[in-house]
């Protein structure tokens, strides 16, 4: 056996809470890796519910890369939440016509901070909300109720409101050699033999297991 297939909503028979959401998100400006899951017992097919303010005509992406787990109560704020900020008001008129359209902000007058990126193996823990343009990168662990303003580097531990680094889990050197391995990109075959050693501690190891190109 080779693990579950990426390519069920349910990985998990009888657990429908649990749900690998590449497959039931719709929206093509939301990228989801394989095995990336999200948790939820109300809805856990219903993701693109808890990604908020994602218009189409602003474009911004949220990418999520694999084997991440997001918590229950996740939530995502995309760039089409700004408002713009450097007149009076900061009140959006524009969007109810009716002649108010004339102060339709122009291209560049809004903030906009980009993409959202999320890396591979990363933990998202409960009721977690991530602010636009930030990047989280791969083996972060972001604590439960954490507010993500900023972005976070590989393989640290954040919390807080706003989030701030609480630790690091690897030494920097060790975290690069972990992204340059990318185990999360080995065929499923290969993840399946080597398990034992993902979940590991011996990096050194697992560098030696990387298979042949």
């Amino acid at each position: 056996m080779n693990g579950p297939s990426p390519n069920t909503p349910h990985p998990m028979a009888g657990f429908p809470q649990v749900c690998y959401i590449k497959n039931t998100v719709d929206n093509p400006n939301i990228i989801i890796g394989d095995y990336t899951y999200y948790d939820d017992p109300d809805d856990s097919e219903n993701f693109e519910r808890n990604v908020l303010y994602h218009f189409p005509f602003i474009g911004d992406k949220l990418v999520i890369g694999k084997f991440c787990a997001l918590a229950r109560g996740v939530k995502f704020i995309m760039n089409g939440a700004n408002h713009k900020l450097s007149g009076i008001s900061t009140y959006p008129f524009q969007i109810f016509g009716n002649g108010w359209e004339q102060v339709t902000p122009l291209p560049g007058e809004l903030p906009y901070k980009g993409d959202t990126v999320i890396g591979n193996d990363v933990w998202i823990g409960y009721d977690v909300l991530v602010m636009p343009g930030v990047t989280i990168g791969d083996g972060a662990i972001i604590s439960s109720r954490s507010v993500v303003t900023g972005d976070v580097a590989p393989y640290t531990v954040v919390g807080g409101n706003p989030a701030r680094q609480l630790k690091e889990r690897f030494a920097p050197e060790v975290a690069a050699r972990l992204q340059a391995i990318a185990w999360w990109d080995w065929p499923a075959e290969h993840i399946t033999a080597n398990l034992p050693f993902i979940v590991a501690g011996d990096v050194e190891l697992l560098a030696r297991l990387q298979p042949h190109s």
